[in-house]
């Protein structure tokens, strides 16, 4: 049986966000061979076309996370219809200097939780697009574009009873996916 890194990336750097243990619930629902890693990207420099020659260490250590991982989970919030700066920033970092984008060929999914009734869709449609432009071949369906009410998550933070069936059905896509590109 093989194994699977999952290189997570929450687009959201707030302690308590939605995202963050979105990210968390819905990974407890994969299979046992897939473990997932939450990268840090709180404390990355901002991307600055100058220091490519002479990365910080933190973007090393991104670079090193996702080139060990075989698919890559984003989990973001919307801020002012569109991602977050801080995930920009890190899918720059990682993704320069030109010719060294070590996003290329990993699977992706996305997933977005908002309180807003759209769920973060414009964010996702962004983020789809800067993805297809770093060859990051990402899982169209099912999109899950998250709104968040009581219910979402039980006492213990998993997913709650009410989204659980739409949860494994896209964890089991997802699954599928990273399977189907790490073959």
């Amino acid at each position: 049986m093989n194994q699977y890194t999952i290189a997570v990336v929450v687009g959201s750097l707030r302690k308590d966000s939605f995202n963050r243990k979105l990210a968390g619930a819905v990974s407890k629902l994969a299979p046992p061979e897939f473990t997932f890693r939450q990268l840090q990207i709180s404390d990355l420099p901002l991307y600055n076309q100058d220091d490519d020659a002479d990365q910080a260490v933190s973007v090393k250590r991104l670079k090193g996370e996702i080139k060990e991982a075989q698919g890559l989970l984003f989990v973001t919030p919307e801020h002012n219809r569109t991602i977050p700066s801080v995930l920009k920033n890190a899918l720059d970092h990682a993704a320069r200097p030109y010719g060294q984008n070590v996003w290329a060929g990993k699977p992706a999914g996305i997933l977005s939780a908002s309180p807003g009734a759209t769920g973060a869709a414009m964010a996702q449609q962004h983020l789809r697009n800067i993805l297809a432009c770093l060859d990051v071949p990402t899982l169209g369906q099912p999109e899950a574009f998250i709104h968040v009410k009581d219910g979402l998550f039980d006492e213990a933070g998993n997913i709650g009873a009410g989204s659980q069936k739409f949860f494994v059905s896209w964890m089991n896509r997802y699954v599928a996916w990273v399977k189907k590109f790490a073959a």
